[in-house]
């Protein structure tokens, strides 16, 4: 029995991708999962630091070398 475990999928992202508060959600189709796998939506706040992980698969999302995200207030 193996206890290797994978590491979580990276999602790259860029500005455009994030919603007005500068979130995405997860599932999300950019992560390729199906139906059949998914989890409850969460949002996850990516503008903060560039990155965000999800609490229920891991899959982290992260913005893209150069990517810059701007206030919309």
């Amino acid at each position: 029995m193996s206890t290797a475990t994978s590491a979580p999928a990276v999602v790259e992202l860029t500005a455009a991708d994030l919603n007005a508060n500068g979130s995405i959600f997860c599932p999300h189709p950019k992560a390729g999962m199906q139906l059949w796998n998914s989890h409850p939506r969460v949002f996850l706040d990516v503008a903060k630091t560039g990155q965000a992980a999800c609490p229920y698969c891991g899959t982290v999302y992260r913005l893209k070398t150069g990517e810059a995200v701007r206030g919309g207030h």
